[in-house]
C-alpha cells in the first residue's frame, strides 16, 4: 500500500490548528487512496475520539467539520457543544469557524458518509457533497464551499491534545556536558557480569519506518564524534533492512569498540504473513542466527510467516553461545503512532514479548521521534519529561504493550542534522545505559540458573553427604 500523506499546505495546516489549539493531527483515512465509501470513513475512524473533517474542491476551498465525540454508527443523534465548521481559502487572512445552532445535534451518527446536518460529506458513496445550510449549522454557501459540491480529495484526523508543560518534570535528568561524558565513561568501561561475556546483546525490534536502524547510527555517531550512517535507513513503505544485522560501536574512527552489539533485523508488519517471522525471532533470541543472513536470499530460507529459518539452513548457528544469544530486546516504537498501532500489531507485540519472556530476556521500550510528537519538544528537547504529551504517550504505550513505564525510554534519532547535539546525545546514551541494567540482569538470572544446577549437579553424584546443613551445600557448590 503506498505511504499515506497529508494533501494540506503548511499554510493551511497552520491555520486549521489556529481552530483547534495545542493539539497535533494525525492522518486517519485518505479517500484517493481508501475510498470514497462510507465503509471506508468508518472502518478507519470509528471510535477514534476527537476528529476533524478535511475535504478539498477543485475552486480551492477547504472545509469540513470537527467533533469531540466518537463515530459508533449508532444511529442516533449527537449532541457536541465543541462542534464546528469551517472553512479556509488563499482569500482570507482567518479561517471561517461556524458553531453549532443552540438546540439541535452536531451530527447523525449513521452507517453513511459523515453527515453533519448542514454538510453531508461522502454521498451515495461518491466524492460529492450535500449542503444544506440551516440545518445544524448556518453559514452562507460561498463563503463554505464557494459553490462547488465536488470533492477532489476527503481526509480525516484524529485530534490530540498536547496538553501543556507539567509543574515538575517526570524525570530527572542533568542535561550538562559533564553528565554525557560520565555516561560514556559507562558506556566504555562495562562489564557484563559473566566473564566469559565481553558485551551486550541487545535486539531492535519494531514496525517498519519507527527508526531502529537510525538509532544504531545515531549511537554510533554519538561515538564516533560525528555523523554516520553504516545502517540502510529510509522512507519507504516496506523495510529497507533485508539482513539479520549485529553491529559493534567504535569510540572515534577505529577506537576500541564499546562492550555493546546492536542486533537489527527486518521492520515487524500487521499482516500475518509479512514482516518479521515470530519463530526467526526466538532463533534470534536463543542465537542461532548469523549476521548478514540474507532476508530476501532466492531459493534459500528467508525470514517469513510462511518458512522459518531451518536447522539446516545455510543461516542458521547450531553451536550458539552465551556470547550469540540476545541479553535485552529493545522495541522501537515511533512516538506519534503510538495511538495508531493496529490490533495485529500489538498481536505481534504480544507474541514477542511472550518469546522473550520463557526466555527470561529483559525488555525495553524506546520512544522515537518524540521532537515530531510534541512541539514543546521540538523547541527543546529538554522539555522531554515536561511535556504532558510525551508523558501520556509513554503511559499508553506502557499499558498496550504490558512494559512498566519506568522501562519506556523516549529519545530522538539524528535524522537531518549535520552536527551533533549534547541534549540528543544524553538521551540516546541513557537508553543504552538502561539497556546496559537490563542484560545484567539477564546475566545475573544465567548466573543463578548455573549455580542451581551445579547444586542439583553435585546432589545427584552423591557429593553432598547425609546430615551435611544448607550452609555447608553452598560452601562446597
Amino acid at each position: 500500500m503506498p505511504v499515506v500523506t497529508s494533501s494540506l499546505s503548511k499554510d493551511q495546516q497552520t491555520k486549521l490548528l489556529s481552530l483547534l489549539g495545542h493539539v497535533r493531527l494525525h492522518l486517519l483515512y485518505k479517500a484517493s487512496i481508501h475510498g470514497f465509501t462510507a465503509a471506508a470513513f468508518h472502518g478507519y475512524c470509528d471510535k477514534q475520539g476527537s476528529t476533524i473533517i478535511v475535504a478539498y474542491n477543485a475552486v480551492g476551498f477547504v472545509f469540513g467539520s470537527y467533533t469531540s465525540k466518537d463515530y459508533t454508527k449508532s444511529g442516533q443523534p449527537v449532541d457536541d457543544a465543541e462542534a464546528f465548521l469551517y472553512s479556509i481559502t488563499a482569500s482570507r487572512k482567518e479561517p471561517l469557524r461556524v458553531a453549532g445552532i443552540t438546540g439541535q445535534p452536531a451530527f447523525t451518527d449513521g452507517d453513511s458518509g459523515p453527515d453533519f446536518g448542514a454538510l453531508v460529506f461522502l454521498q451515495d458513496d461518491t466524492p460529492a457533497l450535500q449542503s444544506n445550510p440551516g440545518k445544524s449549522f448556518q453559514f452562507q454557501p460561498n463563503d463554505m464551499h464557494g459553490g462547488d459540491l465536488v470533492l477532489t480529495e476527503f481526509e480525516v484526523y484524529r485530534v490530540e491534545d498536547l496538553g501543556n508543560f507539567l509543574e515538575k518534570p517526570w524525570r530527572k535528568v542533568q542535561w550538562t556536558a559533564e553528565r554525557k561524558e560520565q555516561l560514556m565513561r559507562v558506556i566504555q568501561k562495562y562489564q557484563p557480569e559473566i566473564k566469559t561475556v565481553h558485551q551486550a546483546r541487545v535486539l531492535l525490534v519494531g514496525p517498519v519506518g519507527a527508526g531502529k536502524s537510525s538509532f544504531f547510527n545515531s549511537i554510533n555517531s554519538a561515538f564516533r564524534g560525528n555523523m554516520t550512517s553504516q545502517a540502510i535507513t529510509g522512507t519507504a513503505g516496506k523495510s529497507l533492512t533485508t539482513q539479520f544485522r549485529t553491529y559493534s560501536i567504535k569510540v572515534g574512527k577505529g577506537g576500541q569498540t564499546i562492550p555493546l552489539v546492536l542486533c537489527d533485523t527486518m521492520g515487524l508488519e500487521g499482516n500475518a504473513d509479512a514482516g518479521l517471522d515470530i519463530e526467526d525471532i526466538v532463533n534470534i533470541f536463543k542465537g542461532h542466527i548469523k549476521d548478514r543472513y540474507q532476508v530476501y536470499f532466492p531459493n534459500a530460507f528467508k525470514f517469513s510467516s510462511s518458512v522459518s529459518l531451518m536447522e539446516d539452513s545455510p543461516g542458521y548457528k547450531s553451536d550458539a553461545t552465551l556470547n550469540d544469544k540476545i541479553h535485552c530486546v529493545a522495541y522501537v516504537v515511533d512516538t506519534c503512532k503510538v495511538s495508531l498501532l493496529s490490533e495485529k500489531m500489538l498481536n505481534k507485540f504480544a507474541d514477542i514479548r511472550k518469546k522473550a519472556n520463557q526466555l527470561g530476556i529483559p525488555q525495553i521500550v524506546l520512544m522515537t521521534k518524540v521532537d515530531e510528537a510534541c512541539p514543546l519538544v521540538a523547541q527543546d528537547l529538554k522539555n522531554v519529561y515536561r511535556s504532558a504529551y510525551i508523558q501520556k504517550k509513554a503511559r499508553q504505550l506502557s499499558e498496550t504493550l504490558g512494559i512498566p513505564l519506568s522501562f519506556v525510554m523516549p529519545v530522538k534519532n539524528y535524522s537531518q542534522e549535520l552536527e551533533l547535539d549534547q541534549d540528543t546525545d544524553i538521551m540516546l546514551l541513557t537508553a543504552v545505559e538502561q539497556m546496559f541494567n537490563y542484560a545484567d540482569s539477564f546475566f545475573e538470572n544465567q548466573n543463578k540458573e548455573g549455580e542451581n544446577s551445579q547444586l542439583e549437579l553435585c546432589r545427584s553424584n552423591d557429593y553432598l553427604r547425609p546430615g551435611l546443613s544448607e550452609k555447608t551445600e553452598h560452601q562446597i557448590v
